[in-house]
């Protein structure tokens, strides 16, 4: 029976109206039940000396029992004051502080909702986290409940269960600590962008404390004609027992947005950008329009907006998790973590489909090469018209023992515990009812344009995972220099998958075309999970280390949609969901070493690692689907992050990643176009910089802050494919690029401080993200500002 506490048919029904008003719907709010370290008080300076450093010690999961400079792993944290100084709102801008992170914008006419990320080569969108419990939502993550963000790399099914072969991120929310502050803020910037917060933490008696965040914003996009975001957000908390063996941690977050989504831009004339149509002549010098010669095509202004005027994106998500904790003794504690939380999207978007149409005979079918029409002004974008909703829920408990204990000379620091786990998924299907959407003036859209109705068919899918799983890790101290550590991961995971689709003449030839066909498919299997490390320290401050960890993903393992088929002739991974497959499997191998300098002020680390993702999905020379694929991923990764002297502060990170696919789909020849190819979506090189200094001046009271940094990322494959010249549609690479931003701040009372930033201080003109089919992309933000009004007392 189905776990559902808003019915299907409530869901259903609010679809209906879908072409007409933009419905309300929740975001997701899952979350994550395992222990975060206690909440620190913000940034503050004493003398011009910095008491809270970009640098931490500790991450949040109390499954890492060891500071991070003797974890066996790279991690990386960002911690809000770093955040607050870049006025960084979402978790994709704080994850420009983190190299080897790229981003992706959807499925052809689709844009991807959310947060679409790629770490080290591989999509890592279905393995987001908050407060290490699995976060699926569609929205947008705002960092305004968000303590820190943790970018843990690397294969880690034995910390999370299912995962991606890149790693995890896990946002910690903010909860009481046993003082009193009131902070806020208030922004304006670019594209009249608004934005209120406030942070409020009250002390109630010796051992409790109250905190309540909120957030409003509204306004639009730099740089993207009218595109919207308007959102508004409350997450209060309770904490009881504070100081005490007993500690009662109660937190809730809801977060409402209402926006206008965005289909992205045409990518015609962008460098890199491939049209046989437009080009003249293919590889093999044959014609490919009547005049057999290149036609150069402008491109398109970076702030078309290619939707309409209905369109619109509505989430909400809410979630409330219960944290109990209570010392048995010294050095071994208990922890049990309850969640429910809950979104929903629905969504009507308008967006560029395939290439623009610039002659008559835009497939070149017809019996004369195509005529390439004289004026540009007439050339059209076909777009794609669609409506969605989705419904997410999970349910979990957690129970987690840590302790520290020693048997004989040996210490021992283990925790183990169990979880269970409930989510699920509901999307019913959309159509275009009637005529399919008009296309548009290539070079000047018309937001007014008639727009295709669109409503329900009938089709949905209804899926659910039910996850029981227990675990332990345990670090050993053989002595002061050598330590060992290990962790293992044993879970049993069903999913099933309640759908309906429709029936076709090729399919189902004794049916009605447009029966409904209904389904139900299930799966199950055990997954075992592992990690081991060894670690030399050949000072207090050091360590060496080498590791080796593995991570599952089962079919349907992000949406829990089972799929009975086993073949098709889409793209390679069009049957992921096949319970028929395999779980892929990754593995990932490490040597680094970790360093806290200056009296720990400031740590240095340096990792090698290869990580390989096995059983990936590939097509046969007979078109069938096999599970022969393997991708692998070699690198280099350096870090330094924490205070260099007095006032000054840097987080610096460079990433070196040599991709590969080492088994890719067969042609019908038995050759491969992918084997040997880079993995798409992955820069060999990039490095993010971030540095603030606290300069004094005579003439002011207080020293004068400031700050700047630089994104770097290196040119990156749009596909996987071993001869990437003959790619002859879309953009086939997207170029490097080179990122400068800038930000001053100054105190002007101790409770009043001012701030100003400049993001994209160059005004670089670059491709942040592309499409699948390389045909569509988003440009990032052209040169703007934030100015921010922060207080506290």
């Amino acid at each position: 029976m189905k776990f559902r506490l808003k019915p299907i048919a409530a869901a259903v029904l609010a679809l209906h109206a879908l072409p007409g008003t933009a419905q309300e719907t929740q975001p997701v709010a899952e979350s994550t039940a395992a222990e975060q370290p206690a909440t620190q008080l913000p940034a503050v300076k004493v003398q011009d000396e910095v008491i809270q450093e970009y640098k931490v010690d500790r991450i949040s999961s109390p499954k890492f029992t060891q500071p991070l400079v003797n974890t066996t792993q790279t991690i990386s944290v960002v911690k809000k004051e770093v955040m607050a100084e870049q006025g960084a709102l979402s978790l994709s801008d704080a994850l420009r502080n983190t190299p080897g992170i790229t981003f992706q914008a959807g499925e052809n006419g689709n844009s991807t909702s959310g947060d679409a990320i790629f770490l080290r080569g591989f999509d890592t969108q279905g393995s987001i986290f908050l407060d290490n419990i699995r976060d699926l939502g569609p929205a947008v993550r705002d960092l305004f409940n968000v303590e820190q963000v943790e970018i843990v790399k690397g294969p880690a099914g034995a910390d999370n269960g299912r995962g991606a072969a890149s790693g995890y991120i896990n946002l910690v929310s903010k909860t009481p600590f046993a003082d009193d502050l009131v902070s806020g803020t208030a922004s304006y910037g670019s594209a009249d962008r608004r934005r209120v917060t406030a942070d409020i933490n009250q002390k109630v008696g010796e051992h409790s404390a109250v905190r309540l965040n909120v957030i409003g914003q509204d306004g639009g996009v730099a740089g993207r004609d009218f595109i919207e975001r308007q959102q508004w957000g409350i997450a209060p908390s309770l904490a009881l027992g504070l100081g005490t063996a007993t500690r009662i941690t109660l937190f809730s977050q809801h977060i409402q947005q209402n926006n206008t989504p965005d289909g992205g831009v045409s990518a015609i004339g962008i460098s890199g950008y491939r049209n046989l149509i437009l080009e003249g002549r293919d590889a093999n010098g044959n014609a490919t329009n009547s005049t057999g010669t290149p036609v150069i095509a402008q491109t398109v202004d970076s702030d078309n907006f290619y939707g309409l005027d209905d369109d619109f994106e509505d989430i909400r998500a809410n979630m409330f998790t219960a944290r109990i904790e209570h010392d048995l003794r010294p050095g071994l504690t208990v922890r049990n973590t309850s969640r429910y939380g809950d979104s929903d999207q629905a969504r009507i978007l308008t967006a560029p489909l395939q290439a623009p149409v610039v002659s008559d005979d835009p497939d070149g079918t017809g019996p004369m090469l195509p005529v390439v029409r004289a004026d540009p002004n007439t050339w059209t974008q076909g777009r794609n018209r669609q409506a969605s909703y989705r419904d997410n829920q999970i349910l979990t408990n957690q129970t987690n023992l840590t302790a520290a204990f020693k048997t004989g000379a040996i210490e021992h620091s283990l925790t183990s515990g169990v979880e269970f786990i409930y989510e699920s998924q509901f999307t019913p299907t959309y159509a275009v009812v009637g005529a399919a959407q008009t296309p548009a003036n290539l070079y000047n859209p018309n937001r007014t344009d008639a727009a295709a109705t669109l409503a329900p068919n009938g089709a949905f899918s209804d899926g659910d995972t039910t996850t029981a799983a227990i675990y332990a890790f345990d670090t050993i101290k053989l002595s002061e220099k050598v330590q060992l550590n290990g962790g293992l991961r044993v879970e049993r995971y069903k999913t099933a998958t309640d759908s309906a689709s429709l029936s076709t003449a090729a399919a189902n030839p004794t049916l009605p075309v447009g029966t409904l066909i209904p389904a139900h498919i299930e799966d199950s299997e055990n997954l075992l999970s592992y990690k081991v490390g060894a670690l030399y320290k050949p000072r207090p401050e050091g360590s060496i280390y080498v590791a080796y960890a593995n991570s599952l993903r089962p079919p349907s393992g992000d949406n829990f949609t089972l799929s009975a088929a086993t073949t098709a002739a889409g793209a390679p991974n069009a049957n992921i969901n096949s319970p028929a497959l395999d779980p892929q499997e990754a593995t990932n191998i490490e040597l680094g070493t970790k360093w806290d300098l200056l009296g720990g002020k400031l740590a240095v680390t340096a990792a090698l690692f290869k990580s390989e993702n096995k059983n990936d999905l590939a097509r046969a020379a007979d078109d069938s689907i096999i599970q022969y694929g393997k991708r692998e991923v070699e690198g280099l990764e350096l870090g330094l992050v924490g205070q260099i002297t007095t006032g000054w502060q840097a987080s610096v990170g460079y990433t070196y990643q040599d991709t590969k696919v080492s088994e890719g789909s067969l042609a019908t020849d038995g050759t491969s176009t992918q084997t040997g190819a880079a993995i798409n979506f992955s820069p060999k090189n990039s490095a993010t910089v971030w540095t603030t200094y606290d300069l004094p001046l005579p003439m002011l009271p207080r020293p004068l802050t400031l700050g700047g940094g630089l994104r770097y990322v290196d040119s990156q494959a749009r596909t996987v494919n071993n001869n990437l010249a003959g790619v002859t549609s879309g953009i086939v690479e997207v170029k490097s690029y080179t990122v400068f931003d800038a930000m001053a701040s100054y105190e002007v009372t101790q409770n009043l401080g001012v701030q100003f930033n400049i993001y994209n201080l160059a005004d670089e003109d670059y491709v942040a993200s592309v499409n699948n089919s390389g045909q569509r992309y988003f440009p990032d933000i052209p040169r703007s500002f934030l100015v921010t009004l922060n207080a506290k007392f």
